[in-house]
């Protein structure tokens, strides 16, 4: 067991260094993140919108459901994964178990209803403003939400962020599905379980002080995207 003066030591060297395996790591967590928020956006972003404009029989149901999704348990998901994927699950013919894109899908099953719940509220802000002048001018549905989304993109773009933010940061779900292998499915967040529990502190702090770092850029990010929308008054 290491001190922990020791082990920040060692992680502040391992980071200055870029250190091979260090560098992997974030390199396979940050791929896995965005490629997840990528198809989180794709269905959330549309999805969200349609909610937003639509006035259909069980809208408020499906508000409730968004919302109650977005605190999934992430190892419940990852089980129920895990019973889809495995070889002998309907899914196991596809043999994804243990990869990353099987870790792609945990985080971007996570994160979908964050993005479709909080977008949802975005563009219903936005189409009460519009609503009127779309019926004016008889701008079709598909349209109005191509519109909607691209006028409230400022906004939207901090629901992705939130969403990535949420990603990175995940490890019940994509531990269960990943299974942590070496040079294949082990990202930030798994790699810190394991090597807190060996006991070699100084790559688990490394790992813990890019993954802060990461959040408070995204943070950051957040917190000028705001500004910027608020200051040309798209928020």
């Amino acid at each position: 067991m290491q001190d922990f003066g020791g082990a920040f030591e060692l992680a502040v060297q391992m980071v200055l260094a870029a250190d091979e395996d260090l560098v992997e790591i974030i390199g396979l967590s940050l791929r896995v993140s965005l490629s997840a928020v990528a198809i989180a956006c794709l269905i959330g972003l549309p999805f969200g919108a349609t909610v937003a404009m639509g006035r259909f029989r069980g809208r408020m149901a499906v508000i409730i459901m968004l919302n109650a999704l977005m605190g999934l348990p992430p190892v419940v998901v990852g089980l129920l994964l895990y019973l889809l994927l495995s070889n002998a699950g309907p899914l196991g013919w596809l043999q994804l178990l243990y990869t990353p894109t099987a870790m792609i899908i945990a985080q971007a099953v996570l994160i979908t209803p964050i993005v479709a719940a909080l977008s949802r509220e975005v563009i219903e802000q936005l189409h009460q403003e519009y609503s009127e002048m779309f019926r004016s001018l008889g701008i079709s549905v598909p349209r109005a939400v191509m519109a909607l989304l691209w006028d409230g993109r400022y906004s939207l773009l901090t629901v992705a962020l939130a969403g990535f933010g949420r990603a990175v940061a995940e490890v019940g779900a994509v531990i269960i599905v990943g299974g942590n292998i070496e040079h294949l499915t082990r990202v930030m967040t798994t790699a810190i379980a394991l090597e807190t529990a060996k006991g070699d502190l100084g790559l688990a702090l490394a790992l813990g002080i890019v993954l802060i770092t990461i959040a408070l850029t995204v943070n950051a990010g957040v917190m000028a995207l705001r500004l910027t929308a608020s200051r040309y008054a798209y928020a």
